[in-house]
């Protein structure tokens, strides 16, 4: 049986369908929150009333894998629950059919092939956040304009770029226009007072990542993110500032972990104001205690960073040498080194000495934006912490790379970070950030953007909750 929000939807969706309306709507529900568990059982509906009549719904979602094969796999699993297995059939991979009404999946990828198809019951587009505007009008927009079709847009906030934002957008006007209400919004709110176990970890998350990380502000608060601006707030960096007094040497009984970003070496004649451009060598070293924000809450890394050392236009050959000896007294768990470009070669030596202590990490527009939401999420838990205010030339570097450091929010839901260069540097940043990557076996699965298909962890309540909600009457909207 659909919760009370989802059956509010499927009333307003099947009524403009029935009459002929050809009304578009905008559908934000936190993630985990049963979008996709809607948007199957308004298809099954739509299949059966349609089954002698014939008809055809159309579906597109920003990937064929994993999204629009899942969103087949949970139509057909909704046919089984409700006695249509062996009745319906699949077809060309990528239709359900039931009698002669049938589901047409398609992917709203760039490259993909979808013109000459019509839907005259209804059009869907899920995750809209992720399909690009001209893809959709061009190509999918058109598909129902013979029919007046009935149109959906699912999916949860990003930026005002995204084509759900502008269905949205233009359906508030509509909606002061007319009084019909066409946008549909419930935030993780809505959901935690009809399953209270969604509540509970929905508030974990909260505590994890923090409420003004981006994640957890678009994909359960339904709040909108700029396109660009800070990394870190005033406040974000004040709370980072710790009362700790930075290390020469390791404590008896102390948990450290290290990270290095490798930056350029001077080449032949390259010196003074030349050599002085090039990024550092970047090393920060931190300690590694673990909290618990209730008895029944998973423990969580603390990062006390202790020390930290540069070093400008130095050869690689060189370096090794300088490296190995700040690291080898602290005994490092983990040693996460960037890998990229010329930084492979120097991560290769240092795990000849240090072996599997040594984590290469190679930057990528994907593995770059993880990297900065697990510091904002250490960061908004205060969980990273720098070392007390001693004066030093490493401290003021960091805080002026943190205080400058930008973000910027793109519409795939990656972000990426840095600090402009007319500004300065930014490799104690990025040796700061890559401590993240050394912790992460203390840390649950962070909840990504990309591919929301399905949630990438299920608490037991919710996995049992989905499963009896479908053993029961089909059309109870």
């Amino acid at each position: 049986m659909l919760r009370p929000y989802q059956r509010e939807v499927a009333r307003a969706v099947m009524d403009s369908v029935r009459h002929g309306s050809g009304l578009t709507f905008s559908v934000e529900i936190a993630r985990q929150g049963g979008k996709n568990e809607l948007s199957a059982h308004i298809e099954l509906l739509l299949l059966t009333l349609s089954m002698a009549d014939g008809g055809s719904v159309i579906k597109c979602s920003p990937t064929f894998k994993p999204q629009t094969v899942i969103s087949m796999r949970r139509l057909r699993d909704r046919l089984d629950d409700y006695g249509f297995g062996g009745l319906y059939r699949t077809e060309m991979g990528y239709i359900v059919a039931l009698g002669t009404a049938r589901v047409v999946f398609l992917s709203a990828e760039e490259n993909s092939n979808v013109v000459g198809h019509t839907a005259d019951l209804l059009l869907e587009i899920d995750e809209s956040q992720d399909v690009s505007k001209e893809k959709y009008t061009k190509e999918f927009r058109p598909m129902g304009s013979s029919t007046n079709v009935t149109t959906v847009h699912y999916g949860t906030t990003w930026d005002e770029s995204t084509l759900l934002e502008q269905v949205k957008q233009s359906n508030l006007e509509l909606e002061q226009r007319d009084g019909i209400r066409r946008h549909f919004r419930y935030d993780w709110h809505a959901v935690a007072r009809q399953n209270p176990a969604y509540g509970d970890y929905v508030r974990s998350e909260r505590e994890r990542l923090g409420e003004d990380h981006p994640l957890f502000r678009t994909q359960y608060a339904l709040l909108a993110i700029a396109g660009g601006g800070r990394l870190l707030t005033r406040a974000q960096v004040s709370s980072m500032l710790g009362e700790h007094p930075r290390l020469r040497s390791p404590e008896q009984g102390a948990t450290y972990v290290a990270a290095v970003d490798i930056g350029g070496e001077a080449q032949s004649g390259q010196e003074g104001s030349a050599a002085r451009q090039l990024d550092s060598t970047a090393v920060t070293i931190a300690a590694v205690e673990t909290t618990r924000r209730s008895p029944s809450a998973p423990e969580l890394p603390v990062l006390k960073v202790v020390e930290q050392a540069t070093w400008i236009g130095v050869p690689h050959a060189q370096l090794i040498t300088q490296l190995s000896g700040l690291l080898r007294p602290w005994r490092p768990r983990c040693i996460v080194v960037d890998a990229t470009g010329m930084g492979q070669p120097v991560a290769g030596l240092l795990k000849r000495e240090f072996g599997g202590r040594v984590q290469p990490f190679v930057f990528t527009e994907r593995s770059k934006s993880d990297l900065g939401y697990e510091m904002l999420s250490l960061v908004n838990g205060g969980r990273l912490k720098l070392y007390a205010q001693d004066g030093s030339p490493e401290y003021r570097q960091t805080l002026h790379q943190l205080e400058r450091a930008r973000a910027v929010y793109r519409p795939n839901r990656t972000m990426g970070f840095h600090v402009d260069p007319s500004e300065g540097h930014d490799d104690l940043l990025m040796s700061l950030a890559l401590l993240g990557v050394a912790v992460k076996d203390f840390t649950p699965r962070v909840a990504r953007g990309a591919e929301r298909a399905e949630p990438l962890y299920e608490p037991q309540p919710l996995r049992a909750a989905r499963r009896t909600a479908v053993q029961r009457p089909l059309f109870t909207l």
